[in-house]
């Protein structure tokens, strides 16, 4: 493990897997909508802007933690967060170049999450300079209203698919999964929340019941699916490879616990969004 960790730690702090996290939940939109498969401006948007939005977001964020460092993720963002600035000049950059190749209306459809997702990350409320996810039950909301906009709205946009009730449910489907596997993020952060005085939903309902939702949650997003199936928005394949999707990440969360060391969160649970997108790759290549 000696020689394998820092390598890990460059991809999941350096933020490179959870911007691959982007990338293969757009790409999967391209086979559910059966679209061409391939890097286009709507991938490399959601790729470069996922990259500088947590990269800004480590920046900020390190310096609020100075009383974690014994921690080992914190101590490796601390210890890089110049490189990690690179990575955000890197991450503006390409995203501002694919931005300009996406069609206007796209772009205008993109200024009320961007602008929720700088809030999220840069202090701008109130004298103590708060972001949007320092107040109570907040976060975990804007991560998954952002991400299904920007992996889903992005793209049924940029496609010019027609909007209609399959279009929300899609929506919402992603949502709750999103949610779902964000939920043990903040089992992880309880302590981090406490010392920050943010209220959470496992700090008020505890660590079980926490998980107990997420599944739920789950469980709603795979009937979402069946209905989808059954409207003819989603393929037989695309629904197996979903409902199989959402069970790996049924028996992910059931693991999750204040314990898990990082990796099981950064690496596993949001790795949960790169396996369905390579289980639904797959079983279209059977099909």
């Amino acid at each position: 493990m000696g020689l394998l960790k820092p390598i890990v730690d460059l991809i999941l702090y350096g933020n490179f897997w959870i911007a691959l996290c982007a990338t293969a939940l757009c790409l999967q939109i391209q086979l559910v909508l059966g679209r061409p498969f391939q890097w286009d401006a709507v991938v490399g948007f959601s790729t470069f802007g996922t990259l500088f939005l947590y990269a800004v977001h480590r920046i900020v964020g390190i310096n609020n933690l100075k009383n974690f460092f014994e921690v080992d993720r914190y101590h490796v963002i601390a210890h890089f967060k110049h490189h990690i600035r690179v990575y955000a000049c890197i991450g503006l950059i390409g995203s501002g170049y694919y931005f300009f190749q996406l069609q206007r209306a796209t772009q205008l459809v993109l200024v009320l999450p961007g602008l929720l997702s700088l809030g999220y990350v840069v202090p701008f409320l109130g004298q103590k300079r708060k972001r949007l996810r320092d107040l109570d039950f907040v976060k975990i909301y804007l991560v998954a209203i952002v991400w299904a906009w920007i992996t889903v709205v992005l793209p049924l946009m940029e496609y010019q698919q027609a909007f209609g009730f399959a279009s929300i449910l899609m929506i919402l489907e992603r949502a709750l999964f999103i949610f779902a596997i964000t939920l043990p993020f903040d089992i992880r952060d309880l302590k981090v929340d406490q010392f920050g005085q943010v209220k959470t939903i496992p700090a008020i309902i505890g660590e079980k019941r926490t998980r107990q939702l997420a599944i739920a949650c789950l469980f709603a997003a795979a009937l979402i699916a069946f209905v989808l199936f059954g409207k003819g928005s989603y393929s037989s394949t695309v629904l197996l490879a979903l409902l199989i999707s959402y069970f790996i990440s049924i028996l992910l969360v059931q693991k999750s616990n204040v314990q898990q060391h990082d990796y099981f969160y950064s690496g596993l649970m949001d790795g949960t969004m790169i396996f369905q997108f390579l289980i639904v790759y797959i079983i279209h290549l059977l099909q």
